[in-house]
């Protein structure tokens, strides 16, 4: 496939991905609130459904040994935390852009 062709398959493919996540009512503040108060179980299954899927698709791009469109062997290469100061600046700035824009499942203080 070409690089337009390419493009246009990511462009579908992330329509639907976002028909899905607006359907199963993910981007919903709502639904993000019943989660943080513990009042749904709903957004934690979808959380937990996503890491098992993608648990289960590294073992299987491990076990079989894929390759890329291209040819080239998948890697993914191991992480370090480090200091963390990076996982606290931007779990800081997650927080403030969902505090700035009324999104904080919090409403109660507002």
């Amino acid at each position: 496939m070409n690089p337009p062709a390419f493009l246009l398959v990511y462009l579908l493919l992330g329509i639907a991905f976002g028909v899905v996540m607006t359907k199963s009512e993910v981007v919903s503040w709502f639904r993000i609130q019943e989660m943080f108060r513990f009042q749904s179980f709903r957004m934690y299954g979808i959380i937990g459904s996503a890491i098992a899927t993608a648990a289960i698709a590294i073992a299987i791009i491990k076990r079989a040994g894929l390759r890329t469109v291209s040819g080239e062997s998948i890697s993914i290469p191991a992480k370090s935390l480090g200091s963390g100061v990076r996982y606290a600046a931007g779990g800081t700035i997650f927080g403030l852009g969902w505090a700035l824009t009324g999104a904080c499942p919090d409403r109660s203080l507002h």
